[in-house]
C-alpha cells in the first residue's frame, strides 16, 4: 500500500507544515479538505459531548483525509487537554475501521528536535540529521515570515482602497514560498513581499479604530472557527491586533513567559493553564498601546480560559478597556456572533467619539 501522510489544518500553517513534511519523508503528503460546515458535523457525530471544538475540527480534519486516502495522520499534541486528544482520536478513528498509522509529534509541551528527528527517521531511513534540521529551520523561518507578513496586513487590510489586494498578494507570496527552498531564498521573498505590501494603497484615517484579540489558541489560528472574525473586523475599517500564532507558541512564549509573570504579578499569584497568563498581560498591553477594546475567543468549555476570564475581566474593569467575550461550539451562530460584533462596533465608537 502507498504510503499517505496528512494532517489537520489549523489557518493557512498547512504551507509550511505540508512541505516540510513531503521534503523530509519523500511520501506523499496531502493536507486536509478545507475546514467546511461538514467538518464540524463529522467530528461532533463521534467525539465526546464534552470534547472542545478543536478535537471536534480535527477528528472531522482526519476523517476527510482518511477518506481521500490518507494512511498515516499527523498531530501535533501539547498544550492543555490537547496533549491527550490524539490517543482518545485514535481510538475512535480505530472503532471507526479506518486502518491508518497515527503519529504525535509534540508528546509534551515542548519541541525537543531529537525525539521529531527519530520519528521522520522512521518514516525515511534515508533521512540525515544536517538535512533535516536545515529543513527544520527553514520551515521555522517560513512559519515567521508568514506570521511577519499577517501581522502586516492586519493593520492595514481594513483601509485597503482595491478590495482583496492585500489577499492577493499573500496567495503570492505564499505560492513562492512553497516552490522555494533555502533560507536565504525565503529571506529575499520575505523582503520582497514585505515592500510590495507596504505599497498597497490604503485610506487610513489618524484616529482610527483599534481592537485585539486575545484568547485560546486555536480560536485565534484558525479563522472558519470563528467565521472569519478578522475579515469581519476589517469590514468595519478597524486595525487588528491578534497575539497568538505558531511564532509566538513555538519559541516567543517561553522567552517572554518570565517578563509576563512579573507584568501580571498583581493579578496572577500562581500561572494560570495554557494562554490564561498570556491573555491576562495581553490586556494590559493593549491599554498600553491605546487599543480601543478586545475581543476574547475560546471554544466553549475550555477550561483555561474559564479560569482565566474573571481576572481578564478585573485587569480590562482597572484599566476601562471595553472586552467582549466569544465561545464557539458546534452550534455557536454565525448571525449571533454578528450581531454582537456589531453591537461592540457601535460601543467603541461612541466611546471614542466622547473622549474626543
Amino acid at each position: 500500500m502507498k504510503k499517505i501522510i496528512s494532517f489537520p489544518h489549523i489557518g493557512q500553517y498547512y504551507h509550511p507544515i505540508k512541505k516540510f513534511v513531503k521534503r523530509t519523508t519523500n511520501i506523499k503528503t496531502i493536507e486536509s479538505p478545507f475546514i467546511t460546515k461538514k467538518t464540524i458535523e463529522l467530528g461532533s457525530k463521534y467525539s465526546p459531548d464534552s470534547a472542545c471544538v478543536p478535537f471536534k475540527y480535527n477528528l472531522g480534519n482526519y476523517i476527510e483525509t482518511l477518506e481521500n486516502g490518507a494512511n498515516i495522520l499527523l498531530q501535533a499534541g501539547g498544550g492543555c487537554r490537547y496533549r491527550y486528544y490524539a490517543e482518545v482520536q485514535e481510538t475512535i478513528l480505530k472503532d471507526l475501521g479506518y486502518d491508518f498509522k497515527f503519529i504525535q509529534i509534540i508528546g509534551k509541551d515542548h519541541l525537543r528536535i531529537n525525539e521529531i528527528f527519530n520519528i521522520f527517521k522512521e518514516l525515511n531511513p534515508k533521512l540525515s540529521k544536517i538535512y533535516f534540521i536545515h529543513e527544520l529551520l527553514s520551515t521555522l523561518l517560513y512559519i515567521k515570515y508568514l506570521d511577519d507578513i499577517d501581522e502586516l496586513i492586519r493593520h492595514r487590510i481594513g483601509f485597503e482602497v482595491y478590495k482583496n489586494s492585500f489577499i492577493k498578494l499573500k496567495n503570492d507570496f505564499l505560492n513562492e514560498l512553497d516552490n522555494t527552498g533555502g533560507i536565504f531564498k525565503l529571506t529575499y521573498l520575505y523582503m520582497k513581499y514585505e515592500h510590495k505590501l507596504k505599497k498597497i494603497k490604503i485610506k487610513k484615517p489618524k484616529n482610527t479604530l483599534k481592537v485585539g484579540i486575545i484568547g485560546e489558541l486555536y480560536t485565534a489560528m484558525e479563522p472558519f472557527c470563528t467565521y472569519e472574525l478578522e475579515k469581519m473586523l476589517a469590514q468595519y475599517n478597524i486595525e487588528i491586533k491578534r497575539f497568538t500564532n505558531l511564532t509566538y507558541l513555538l519559541w516567543k512564549k517561553a522567552l517572554l513567559r518570565p517578563y509576563i509573570k512579573r507584568k501580571t504579578k498583581k493579578y496572577c499569584k500562581y500561572t494560570l493553564g495554557a494562554d490564561g497568563l498570556d491573555n491576562v498581560y495581553r490586556v494590559l498591553w493593549l491599554k498600553k498601546h491605546n487599543y480601543d477594546g478586545i475581543i476574547h475567543t475560546k471554544p466553549t468549555g475550555c477550561t483555561p480560559e474559564i479560569g482565566a476570564i474573571p481576572i481578564i475581566m478585573r485587569a480590562a474593569s482597572d484599566n476601562k478597556m471595553p472586552i467582549i467575550f466569544l465561545s464557539f461550539d458546534e452550534q455557536t451562530s454565525s448571525e449571533g456572533m454578528k450581531t454582537r460584533i456589531e453591537a461592540f462596533y457601535d460601543l467603541l465608537n461612541t466611546r471614542k467619539e466622547k473622549i474626543k
